[in-house]
């Protein structure tokens, strides 16, 4: 079988070698040209279906992400899990704004927040938020604990009193549905690229 594959390349080349050079010319535009149509429909096919490039925009996540920052997202074979921060859309709060957040809690869990004392919890278990701006003083429409429903995640910014988020009733819990995909890494500015961990 490798034989008829080696033999007919060499035919091919031989075909290609015995042609003049205006129709060789022509057949290199063509291949060149076909070459690029391709990687055309593979790109576009790719951030149609794969990934896409989302601006942050305002301080909701300071100090993690800032504003104008340039991010790479993806849906593709995701699952939200707790720390992932997703972009989204909810057609009670904006339906043309895409948000940006982290994933407090998933589906099953329950969540408290002890205002007083900026303490959020999972289950019962206080969390570990060392990416966070400040502690959670503010309750916006928040009164827990609350459990997320099945196929749901609960999100807050990491500018926690600057943050739109969860703690709001035009939110809430986010349909996993509505999640445009999780931000894998930092684009712009150039002094920031690298992974979002």
């Amino acid at each position: 079988m490798s034989e008829k594959k080696k033999t007919k390349r060499q035919l091919e080349k031989e075909a290609y070698e015995k042609l003049p050079p205006d129709q060789k010319l022509r057949k290199d535009i063509y291949d060149w040209i076909m070459s690029m149509l391709i990687a055309l429909v593979a790109c576009v096919a790719l951030f149609v279906f794969c990934v896409r490039i989302i601006d942050v925009s305002g301080t909701s996540m300071v100090p993690t992400l800032h504003h104008e920052d340039k991010m790479f997202v993806s849906n593709l074979l995701y699952k939200p899990e707790v720390g992932d921060i997703i972009v989204f859309k909810t057609d009670s709060y904006d339906p043309n704004k895409a948000l940006v957040k982290r994933v407090i809690a998933v589906e099953g869990q329950t969540v408290n927040i002890d205002f007083d004392n900026g303490i959020v919890y999972i289950d019962g278990v206080p969390i570990q938020e060392d990416y966070i701006a400040e502690v959670t003083h503010t309750k916006l429409d928040f009164i827990g604990p609350k459990k997320v429903p099945e196929g749901c995640v609960f999100v807050m910014g990491d500018n926690r009193n600057m943050s739109t988020d969860s703690r709001k009733a035009e939110i809430g819990m986010v349909d996993n549905r509505m999640i445009l995909g999780r931000a894998y890494a930092i684009i712009f500015p150039l002094s920031k690229i690298g992974w979002i961990y």
